[in-house]
This record gives structure tokens, C-alpha cells and sequence, in this order.
């Protein structure tokens, strides 16, 4: 087998990485000028400006003025948590499993709070099914998986007059999918995906419907001071109104002011998802033309367009053992790491074998028509040297 000649063109920015993102298009660090440092957060002028990531938030999101929006610790994973055991308990519980984090949430709800939960769970690719969701059940899921490269196609499959709460991980969905508010309760997602921010803040949305759980409902386990949301039976809106549970980085605060200017610069979440919904069409184009590279997300209807999970179907390698085809892959993402095209793009651990490249706002479809001539010379490199072994 001939190994191609390498690409002429390289990716201005080989930045795909699934978490932390890229930073969005001509950041640099002189954008933070402003930050608020050597200062406590609780000063007059760090509240103000956790404040004003809060209220921007809003304004990108769209998020209903009668929903509360708070920054809290742990990233992602804290605000879920905060979630889960803040609210779980006094309804049945429901939840969808078809990538590692929706698995995780499982593991938290069943194994450590010891609710005995309903799982609905499907392969890495597909979704579960959707029908067998309860209106009277609290529901748990991720709205885009970000390591099965899976999205819920809409919110059509949760109950209007729904009884039960519907908890979202959205962390990669916000601010690149149109979130259908009218049917969640909690929303959460960290500033390290979507818009490039730097990594352990999290951010915790909550409709007047889990504001009424909180203080309605006492868990019946003890609850670490991270997660505490409410003060003698109310809920503590202090939380929501910039005054964080513990210290928050001011520098990455300022950071995630930065992008949240920028996406309302550009026109907003139609525009930032209008973005992602481009490069997913890059992304698209190409595997239409190569014979070695499939989405694992077979069905488009449901094929994420932040976190692009892709597969090797060619028939020399998919005969190979699954550690052999893990190594495949491996090496496939190290090639382009070390030629400095592509960097951090290697699949999931826990899911199958491949790629995973992020489409979202921040991500120049250019750099992705760039990267796609690479991803065939890599695989030709990779697949001679398995040859010739």
C-alpha cells in the first residue's frame, strides 16, 4: 500500500478537542483584562460580575425569566449532582443511559443514593426508547451524549402535564441545540464545552417546578455543604444571584464573560448553532466521500453536532480483534496529534473504538475542511504500517 502524500493545508487551529473546547475565534488572553483579581468574589464588584454571567446566560440561552440560573462547583458533573441528590426521592425514577455520563448518572441514582431506578439504555449510537418514558416518573438523561455523538431529537417524548421532574445534562447541547424549556425542570452544563471556557464551573438551571421540590422535599440522606440549595425550607436565592457556594475563579469568570459577548455578538444561540450545524455538514460531506469512516451515530436525525463521533468501517479493520481496532484508532489520533492537525480527538475510553471531533460554534468550519484530507492520509499511514507488519 502507497502512503499518500501529506496534505498541503493545515488547520489554522487544530484545537477539536471535546472538553475543554477551542476558545472561540480570535481569543486571546489580553481579552481578560477586566477580570476581577486579588478580590474577594463576595466584594460589591465580584458579585457584579458573577451577576452579570448569570444575566447573560440568560440573554444567550434564552432561558424563561422565571427560571434560576446559579453557578456552582464541580463543573458539570457537581451541578447534576447537586440535582440528583437535592431532588430524587419522592417520585419514581426514570433514567436514560446510552453514553458514559448518562451511565454515570445511573451509577449515582442506583448505587450511592440506593433508589432503586428504571434504566432505559441503548448501544453507543442509537437512543433508548423513548416511549417508555412515564409522565409520573422523575427522568434523568442526557440531552446530547457527548461521547456516543447521540442527541435526543426534541423534548416531544416528555409529557406536557408531566407529574415528575425531568433533570437535563446538557453540557453539550447548550448554546449549539434549541432546548425545549417548556418541558425541563433542570438544565446544567459547564463553560468548558460549547464556548471554550476554562474548566470546573458548572452551571445549574432550575425551572418554578424543582424551585417547589426543593422546598417541598427533605432528602432523606445527609447532604454535603456543595450541594446545600436551601435555608430553612426555602430555597436560597442568594445562590442565583451571583454569591457562589464556595470561591470561584474571577479569571474564569471573566473568560466566560468574554465568550458569552461574543456569542451575543454574532447573533446569538441561532447563530451559534446555525455554526455547529455547519461544521457537522463538513464533517458530513466528507464521510459521504471516504470508504473507511462511518458515524457512529448511524441515523441523522439523531447525530450530535458538537461532539462528531466517528467510526472505521473499513472491512480490513473491522475484521481485527476490538483491541486491535482500539489500537487502530489510537494510533490514528496519535499520527495527527504529533503531525499538530488534530489534537485530543481520540474516542471516549469507555466507548467504541474511533474519533471524536467537536463541531461546536467556537471550531471554524474552514479548520474542519482543513482536517478532513489529513484524517484519510492518517488512515492510509496507519493502515500501511498494520499492513507491513
Amino acid at each position: 500500500m502507497t502512503t499518500p502524500a501529506k496534505p498541503a493545508m493545515r488547520p489554522a487551529r487544530p484545537e477539536f478537542s471535546s472538553g475543554p473546547c477551542a476558545k472561540r475565534p480570535g481569543w486571546t488572553p489580553q481579552n481578560l483584562q477586566g477580570a476581577v483579581l486579588g478580590r474577594s468574589h463576595r466584594s460589591k464588584l465580584g458579585k457584579a460580575r458573577l451577576k452579570d454571567a448569570i444575566d447573560r446566560t440568560r440573554q444567550v440561552l434564552e432561558v424563561p425569566q422565571d427560571f434560576l440560573i446559579g453557578i456552582v462547583p464541580g463543573s458539570d458533573t457537581g451541578a447534576v449532582e447537586m440535582a440528583l441528590w437535592s431532588l430524587l426521592g419522592p417520585r419514581p425514577v426514570q433514567l436514560l443511559a446510552f453514553e458514559s455520563f448518562g451511565k454515570d448518572w445511573v451509577t449515582d441514582v442506583v448505587k450511592q443514593l440506593k433508589i432503586p431506578a428504571e434504566t432505559l439504555d441503548a448501544p453507543y449510537g442509537r437512543l433508548p426508547d423513548l416511549t417508555k418514558v412515564r409522565k409520573d416518573a422523575d427522568l434523568v438523561f442526557t440531552w446530547n451524549g457527548t461521547t456516543s455523538g447521540v442527541r435526543v431529537p426534541d423534548a416531544d417524548f416528555i409529557a406536557a402535564d408531566r407529574e415528575g421532574l425531568t433533570i437535563c445534562d446538557a453540557t453539550s447541547a447548550c448554546f449549539a441545540q434549541a432546548l425545549d424549556w417548556s418541558k425541563l425542570d433542570v438544565v446544567t452544563f459547564s463553560w468548558q464545552k460549547a464556548l471554550g471556557g476554562e474548566a470546573a464551573h458548572g452551571v445549574l438551571i432550575l425551572s418554578p417546578r424543582a424551585v417547589a421540590r426543593l422546598e417541598s422535599y427533605s432528602p432523606p440522606w445527609p447532604m454535603p455543604k456543595l450541594f446545600r440549595m436551601t435555608k430553612g425550607g426555602k430555597v436560597n436565592l442568594e445562590i442565583f444571584e451571583g454569591s457562589t457556594i464556595n470561591t470561584p475563579s474571577m479569571l474564569c469568570v471573566e473568560d466566560y464573560l468574554d465568550a458569552l459577548k461574543w456569542a451575543a455578538s454574532i447573533g446569538g444561540l441561532a447563530e451559534l448553532a446555525r455554526r455547529a450545524d455547519g461544521n457537522l455538514a463538513v464533517l458530513e460531506s466528507w464521510v459521504e466521500r471516504t470508504s473507511w469512516a462511518g458515524f457512529l451515530a448511524e441515523d441523522k436525525a439523531i447525530r450530535s453536532n458538537t461532539s462528531v463521533c466517528l467510526k472505521v468501517v473499513d472491512p480490513r479493520i473491522t475484521a481485527l480483534s476490538d483491541d486491535a481496532q482500539a489500537d487502530f484508532a489510537k494510533k490514528l489520533a496519535a499520527v495527527l496529534e504529533k503531525e499538530g492537525v488534530a489534537l485530543d480527538i481520540a474516542g471516549y475510553r469507555d466507548a467504541p473504538a474511533g474519533l471524536r471531533i467537536w463541531c461546536g460554534a467556537t471550531v471554524e468550519a474552514s479548520d474542519l475542511e482543513a482536517l478532513t484530507p489529513w484524517l484519510d492520509w492518517a488512515f492510509a499511514t496507519v493502515a500501511a504500517e498494520l499492513q507491513a507488519a
